[in-house]
């Protein structure tokens, strides 16, 4: 029974001393031991084993035993102290409770001292400082006073002095004064409603209204609005009558300059009535003189009458040309049907230099219309006329390498311009017919010069070049459409585009497709004894060397006249208003353009296939079965590399600044031969096995040929394009698959059947999984 009530002593007491990890951890840090007995995970039998690892060392069991009775002793004595000394700790905490109550109501009577003590200080603060913040108060309500008292001497004295000096029109010191009595008043604003205050600001309003009034009676007096200028210029009370009206109100000043203006121009609309000879177009000229001796007398005498943010001399340029836009209309309207293009086009001219010579002498800070930015011009091809400036700057089209170097800015825009020159835009559409008459004539004279001068020969530096008319046509259209834009960027400039697209689609077809030779539709066949004694020189080519070079020489200007009428209407899109540019559209012509350029190479293209048309015919009639052995290539490759050194290097030098289009043609005629070598080749029967290898060996000449074709006959080498070869060797290896089925059947089985499967169409070697099932 005691055995078992210690061992649940053990158990219970295990249970007890059980501590957490976290408070094991930390009284390992507070009471570090090495000691096994201190550790969390100690065991008995591991630590019994230790201490006797052999039966040997059971012999020291009592040392041990006595060591572990003074080791619990020692503990037992540690644990007693600890308790007695913990037996007087409470009354200890009470006491040191009642004592920090104590010292914190001592504090807290010391801190309402403290706080009752600033009070009192705070209180006597204030009274201390009352009277200083009276003082205070009354030295601003001083300074106010005394502030308000001298603006009230000052505008009580000025008032009076500016009713004194209105009466004795002394303007130049009312100009100074009236600012500063106007400055002051603004101070008085807030004490309208005292009387006396506001008894002086209805005197101030009074005074400026009689100033008003009194000026615009001594303008009246000194440039009556009958009868002429009052003689000995203006006077320097007039000079400072404009300087006090820069005070006053605006409409007082806008008054004295429309009646300054109006009395000013009153004798040019006497001059220039409309029922007067000098009214008329032709003599316009007069109008402009006029206006520039008035401004010459004008800067004479009234110079320096008004002030010079006035800007009199360009309010009354500016007037002078709305009065003059109107009057050019008036006339105009009434005399429309004797307006002839030259008439029409002088006046435009003379105003236009007018509007520049204004926009030299004035900044048109007068108008209500700031002039828009236009848009910064791109670089065109040099040997576009479009190039060009439009300022008319002489010279020619730009070299090559002034491109790359930085224009010269452009001239700021004429604020003045249209002012006059509006009023002849309704009357355009006699230039615009004019144009078109023009051009008319224009291209009856490039089509009776082409004939007259014949097609351009080859051997000479017109062989294949563009034609003349072309530059010249563009040339002229650049100056319709720089002349138009200068008197409208509207609806004329719609009119001017319709005219330019027919008369692109005229020179199209009466000049460039109208001049094409035409391709004859007879063949003739050749025998092999004719092949065999042919020459070079034959007959076989359908067009002369002078009528390749006029095809070349056709399908140059077209690719000139494309690139040209698309910078034409770049350039047409930026003179014309932003809302009309939807409207310019030559996509048409630039395909009618297209047209001819493919039309020429085709030309091309069917010349040289005809060429060679009858040695293919002679090809297919000939008798392959009865060749006995393989030798040179045959007559009829010889004759068609013959036709092809004869006609590609001419039309390679004449379109040599078109490489692309020869290109084209190359991949055309090749595109063209190929098929329709290959039919002739299944007409080539029976064939022996020797003829098949005959073919096989000219099939390969022609193939070499063709690749050579781009470079053929020139001393400079190039690579044909990747396209163009592989074009070629596609087609031709075709050509070389037939001639080995065809010799197939003299060798292996398999070797057939493996050449006429590579001839198979991909869709019939690789049929689909449906196909089968």
């Amino acid at each position: 029974m005691m055995e078992e009530e210690e061992f649940e002593f053990a158990e219970d007491l295990e249970a007890i001393l059980h501590l957490t990890p976290e408070v094991q951890l930390a009284i390992e840090q507070v009471f570090p031991s090495q000691d096994p007995l201190d550790r969390a995970d100690f065991n008995a039998v591991e630590y019994i084993n230790t201490l006797f690892p052999t039966e040997q060392s059971l012999a020291n069991i009592d040392d041990v035993v006595n060591k572990f009775r003074l080791k619990i002793r020692r503990l037992d004595d540690n644990i007693r102290t600890v308790v007695r000394g913990q037996t007087n700790v409470g009354q200890d905490g009470r006491q040191a409770l009642e004592e920090a109550q104590i010292a914190i109501q001592q504090l807290f009577g010391k801190i309402k001292d403290i706080k009752d003590k600033a009070e009192k200080s705070e209180q006597m603060v204030k009274e201390i400082t009352r009277d200083i913040k009276q003082l205070d108060h009354a030295k601003r309500h001083l300074t106010t006073s005394i502030t308000t008292l001298n603006h009230l001497h000052m505008l009580a004295g000025g008032v009076d002095s500016l009713e004194a000096m209105t009466r004795k029109r002394q303007y130049g010191e009312v100009a100074n004064l009236l600012q500063g009595v106007v400055n002051v008043l603004e101070h008085f604003h807030k004490y309208m409603g005292i009387p006396q205050i506001r008894q002086l600001s209805e005197r101030v309003k009074a005074a400026q209204s009689e100033l008003g009034t009194q000026i615009l009676a001594d303008f009246e007096e000194a440039f009556p609005s009958q009868g002429s200028k009052r003689p000995g210029g203006p006077s320097n009370v007039l000079r400072d009558a404009c300087l006090v009206a820069n005070v006053l109100d605006p409409r007082i000043k806008q008054e004295i300059i429309k009646k300054f203006i109006r009395q000013h121009l009153s004798e040019y609309l006497v001059l220039f009535q409309e029922n007067q000879d000098v009214a008329w177009l032709d003599k316009i000229d007069r109008r402009y003189a006029w206006i520039k001796r008035q401004l010459v007398d004008y800067e004479e005498k009234y110079g320096r009458m008004f002030p010079e943010e006035w800007c009199m001399t360009e309010r009354i340029a500016v007037e002078f040309c709305h009065i003059t836009r109107v009057e050019l209309a008036k006339v105009m309207r009434t005399r429309a049907k004797e307006i002839e293009v030259k008439l029409l086009l002088f006046a435009i001219q003379r105003t236009t230099n007018f509007e520049g010579l204004m926009a030299k002498r004035f900044t048109g800070c007068t108008l209500t219309d700031t002039p828009g930015q236009k848009r910064p011009e791109s670089p065109l091809d040099p040997t576009n006329p479009f190039l060009e400036d439009e300022a008319g700057e002489d010279g020619g089209p730009e070299k090559e390498e002034d491109l790359t170097k930085p224009r010269k800015p452009k001239a700021p825009d004429n604020p003045f311009h249209g002012i006059v020159s509006k009023c002849f835009e309704p009357h355009l559409y006699v230039y615009i017919e004019s144009q078109d008459k023009n051009l008319g004539e224009l291209i009856d004279r490039f089509v009776a010069d082409f004939r007259a001068q014949g097609p351009p020969k080859a051997g000479t530096e017109e062989g294949g070049a563009v034609l003349p008319s072309c530059a010249d046509l563009f040339v002229y259209y650049k100056k319709c459409m720089v002349q138009c834009s200068q008197l409208s960027t509207g609806e004329p400039m719609i009119a001017l585009t319709t005219v330019f697209q027919k008369f692109l689609r005229e020179y199209a077809w009466k000049i460039l497709s109208g001049n094409l030779p035409k391709s004859s539709s007879s063949t003739g066949g050749l025998t092999i004894s004719s092949l065999l004694k042919e020459k070079e020189g034959s007959e076989a080519a359908k067009f002369t060397v002078d009528e390749l070079c006029l095809i070349c020489s056709i399908l140059s200007t077209a690719e000139y006249c494309l690139a040209t009428t698309q910078q034409l209407e770049e350039k047409l899109k930026e003179k014309v208003d932003k809302v009309l540019v939807e409207r310019i559209n030559l996509t048409g012509e630039m395909d009618t353009f297209s047209t001819v350029i493919s039309n020429s190479i085709q030309l091309l293209v069917q010349d040289l296939d005809a060429a060679c048309d009858p040695a293919l015919t002679a090809m297919s009639k000939m008798p392959w079965q009865s060749v006995e052995h393989v030798g040179d290539q045959s007559p009829y490759v010889t004759s068609i590399i013959m036709h092809i050194k004869q006609n590609v290097p001419i039309i390679r030098d004449n379109l040599a600044s078109t490489r692309k289009y020869f290109t084209q043609f190359c991949i055309k005629f090749t595109n063209s031969f190929i098929p329709k070598f290959i039919n002739h080749l299944f007409r080539c029967k029976p064939i022996s096995m020797v003829g098949a290898e005959q073919l096989l060996l000219d099939t390969h000449s022609l193939k070499t040929v063709l690749l050579d074709l781009p470079s053929i006959g020139s001393q400079v080498l190039r690579k044909a394009p990747a396209s163009y070869t592989k074009i070629v060797v596609k087609g031709m290896t075709r050509a070389e698959m037939i001639l080995k089925v065809v010799m197939a059947p003299h060798e292996l089985p398999v070797v057939f059947v493996d050449n006429y499967i590579k001839l198979l169409p991909t869709a019939i070697r690789r049929p689909s999984r449906r196909s089968w099932t």
